[in-house]
């Protein structure tokens, strides 16, 4: 069987986390047609995942209903999908739900509170354990079928609602006793799904009906604890929540449509704007897990644009950029909805500022906000998605000759290089004979050194580049 890295950004062929490459057959026709995950189970086992999980990501990403057979080994997600779709689907899930966020190494736990609503993740490789930041459909979902649980009842199965009313009948008639059934579980080994710490774990049922000298007065078989479970103490351990805690439980905002979702965080940017706290870095690294919580980072610049960005851009953007760069480094998706909120900018002031654009971009391009490669393919086309059609062909226009300088520099860049390899050895002549000719050489060496130096000096006004990972 084909396998495949588990983190396929990976390209080094001795990684040691494999995982088999995912197959699926397309069964049925018409309404009835569906894709059945042949090897899912094989995948999940791989990366340390109920099959479930990635199953109902599959779900929830492509609009459609999965449906379990465990007994099987049968996942289904019903409609036609290509299997190379769903194999990048499932990179995201493992790039979520599997990968460490400080590590990145697979060698990950998911634990979850289902009291708290909240999922926690652990790394056995680096120590790292947190919450988990990401917010998606397929969150609610482990909340209620946590990892611990037995695969056999998680999610909505072929035979659930069967399996749900048996389990109400055994539970109403084990009097409060351990049923054999539950014991015969336990002894092959199997867990029952409450806490899942123990490979023969009992559920907080048949653990307080197990002991028999409790009293009935006494509240959740918390006396011989040392940790104070009542509701007051829960409750005042909650207060202690950070604000970022706080944001990485699961809500609803995630369901709610991507307006919304950025309505939610320009007030939150207008909150933080008003109080003057847009200078702290502590705010910008707030701003930036929120964007990742509501899923609209790469949207978030035009926010950023339209609450900060004046007629006087060119200092807003100086004042602006450490909180900028948080958004927009190495994220070109993230660039191109900046110079979105540029062009919107423009519109707004444009007798002020329409002159200055030129000018405008390069501010961006010599402060790392924008990258080169990113200017040049906005400019290859004139867009009306965040402007009017005239407003944008009249900003192409202004900005031509900053484009134009990019390609030349680009063009004298890669000419020299060609110069330096292939005929740098033509422009030197040599000669040889029993007297060292020192000046000559010299001469020479200097000739041949400068388009070097030019370069040199051409990267020293471009600045150091800047490493966000150190803000």
């Amino acid at each position: 069987m084909a396998t495949v890295n588990v983190n396929r950004s990976v390209t080094d062929i001795f990684y040691r986390y494999k995982m088999p490459r995912l197959q699926a057959k397309v069964e049925g026709k018409g309404n009835g047609i569906k894709t059945v995950l042949v090897n899912m189970a094989d995948v999940a086992r791989a990366i340390g995942r109920p099959a479930t999980y990635p199953t109902k990501y599959f779900g929830c990403e492509l609009g459609a209903q999965t449906l379990f057979d465990h007994k099987n080994e049968r996942f289904i997600v019903n409609g036609s999908h290509d299997v190379n779709k769903l194999q990048d689907l499932l990179d995201g899930f493992i790039r979520k739900f599997v990968l460490c966020p400080e590590c990145d190494n697979p060698e990950t736990n998911l634990t979850v509170s289902a009291k708290n609503q909240t999922i926690s993740q652990s790394c056995k490789a680096c120590g790292f354990h947190g919450l988990l930041k990401v917010n998606h459909k397929v969150n609610t979902f482990i909340v209620k079928n946590p990892p611990s649980q037995n695969p056999a009842v998680q999610g909505s199965s072929l035979t659930e609602g069967k399996r749900s009313k048996k389990q109400k009948k055994q539970n109403e008639n084990s009097d409060g006793s351990i049923s054999n059934n539950s014991m015969a579980n336990n002894s092959g080994g199997e867990s029952d799904g409450g806490n899942g710490t123990n490979q023969a774990s009992q559920t907080e049922a048949e653990i307080s009906a197990a002991i028999p000298e409790k009293s009935n007065t006494e509240d959740d078989d918390d006396g011989g604890w040392s940790v104070d479970v009542s509701k007051e103490a829960i409750r005042a351990r909650l207060q202690d929540l950070t604000d970022g805690a706080k944001g990485m439980t699961i809500s609803d905002d995630y369901d709610k449509t991507e307006k919304e979702r950025i309505d939610i965080f320009y007030e939150l940017v207008k909150n933080k704007r008003d109080k003057k706290q847009l200078d702290d870095v502590p705010t910008h690294k707030e701003l930036l897990i929120e964007a990742e919580r509501l899923d609209i980072v790469n949207k978030a610049p035009l926010v950023l644009a339209e609450l900060l960005f004046t007629e006087n851009i060119i200092n807003d953007v100086r004042k602006n950029r450490i909180l900028l760069l948080r958004f927009t480094h190495n994220n070109p998706k993230a660039q191109r909805y900046l110079i979105g909120g540029i062009e919107q900018t423009v519109e707004l002031h444009t007798n002020n500022l329409m002159s200055k654009v030129a000018g405008i971009f390069k501010i961006f391009y010599d402060l790392d906000i924008l990258d080169e490669k990113v200017i040049l393919d906005w400019a290859q086309k004139v867009s009306k998605r965040h402007v009017s059609k005239k407003i944008a062909t009249e900003i192409h226009e202004k900005v031509e000759p900053f484009v134009q300088w990019l390609k030349d520099a680009e063009e004298e860049d890669s000419s020299s290089e060609d110069e330096d390899g292939a005929g740098g050895d033509s422009d030197v002549e040599i000669e040889y004979n029993d007297r060292a000719r020192v000046e000559p050489l010299k001469v020479a060496a200097v000739a041949v050194g400068a388009p070097v130096n030019r370069k040199n000096a051409q990267d020293e006004e471009d600045g150091d580049e800047i490493d966000i990972d150190e803000i």
